[in-house]
């Protein structure tokens, strides 16, 4: 599955919000691996035209779904079915 390439002047609100459900889609379509390292914050600014406070908040925001997870020192990593699960309480 491809997603569309990210319009934050498609449909009214937070570019955060819109960047943070573009980032979820291509962590859904698999062009973000489990495992792998999210783009660094200031990549993220750079690739979807944004500020960095932009891209740290979408981050948080992804961090919050349960998405991505961090590791001080080490970067911010997109979360396996396993982990997500876990975040959500599911079994």
């Amino acid at each position: 599955m491809t997603v569309p390439e990210f319009d934050p002047t498609a449909k009214p609100g937070y570019i955060y919000e819109m960047m943070a459900d573009h980032l979820e889609a291509r962590i859904e379509a698999g062009e973000l691996r489990p495992n792998t390292p999210l783009p660094a914050e200031r990549r993220l600014a750079t690739e979807y035209g944004v500020s960095l406070g932009t891209a740290r908040h979408a981050t948080q925001i992804l961090r919050e779904r349960g998405l991505v997870f961090t590791i001080r020192s080490k970067g911010t990593f997109i979360a396996d079915e396993a982990r997500r699960r876990a975040n959500r309480g599911d079994s």
